[in-house]
């Protein structure tokens, strides 16, 4: 069976092209006193994923519909002028203004898949329903910051910040793309008996978004790409973020690599 994704693969081609600038300077302030705010001040939305921890109706009750999800975990993602919401079932994103107490959310625009899970539907509406207009919001904490936010009903939602690869990494890094072979083979490794490597290839697109071809020899990866999980007998076609590593260890790589997208996917028999 063969997946393809024509609309992902011109979302992945025009991303590569597109440079959005930082946020701006305006931060989320706290009202714990100066060296709250300042430590608030020092706090980049765009600088962390922002994963749903909890959240509580106005009588400090858990909202069930919203009990978070481990596995999938509903986030919020910053990114120049522009808010992403992803875990649920479809996915979401609109425009977002923000000054010393507030939040702004404009209306969202979403995908419009239907899930068999309800879980995951209810959880579109209802994210979807707090997330609108002018929200108080501040940010607690430092190196772990949480985003704490108070719905027009007065729902609380408190997201925690995960640093985002740019921000672990020092930089933008680089966009490519490989083409993972449907299965591991044996690769030689110094420190690791019987490694089994990720066998890719680069891929490279015209600007329309039609493959070029190429006759390139499969290759060994030496390490895993940070968010992807291999399935064997399933080919892939990754768009990946490609950092740099400062000052790596003598045995380890001098590059990261995590996935950005999953652009192709194809189940290869046997």
């Amino acid at each position: 069976m063969k997946i393809l994704a024509p609309a992902l693969l011109s979302l992945a081609l025009a991303a590569c092209a597109s440079n959005t600038a930082p946020e701006g300077g305006n931060a989320v302030a706290t009202d714990s006193g100066a060296a709250a705010s300042t430590a608030s001040a020092d706090v980049r939305l765009d600088a962390y994923h922002w994963r749903l921890a909890s959240a509580q109706d106005k009588a400090g009750q858990p909202i069930a519909v919203l009990a978070p999800d481990p596995k999938r975990p509903l986030q919020l993602d910053f990114d120049g002028k522009r808010v992403s919401v992803s875990g649920g079932c479809n996915g979401a994103n609109g425009g977002y203004t923000r000054d010393a107490k507030t939040l702004s959310f404009s209306d969202m625009a979403q995908t419009l898949m239907a899930c068999q899970d309800r879980r995951l539907m209810d959880l579109d509406s209802a994210i979807g329903e707090r997330l609108r207009g002018a929200l108080p919001a501040r940010i607690e904490g430092g190196d772990a910051p949480s985003l704490l936010l108070t719905a027009a009903n007065g729902d609380q939602l408190r997201f925690e910040g995960s640093p985002t690869p740019a921000t672990r990494y020092g930089g933008e890094g680089s966009t490519v793309f490989f083409e993972v072979a449907p299965q591991r083979a044996p690769c030689s490794h110094p420190l690791i008996p019987n490694m089994q490597c990720l066998q890719v290839r680069e891929r490279r697109y015209e600007a329309n978004g039609v493959a070029i071809k190429s006759d390139a020899a499969w290759q060994p990866l030496y390490q895993d790409i940070e968010g992807y999980t291999h399935e064997p007998g399933v080919r892939n076609v990754l768009r990946v973020k490609k950092y740099d590593i400062k000052n790596p260890p003598a045995d380890a790589s001098s590059v990261a690599y995590v996935l950005d997208m999953v652009v192709e996917s194809e189940q290869v028999s046997k």
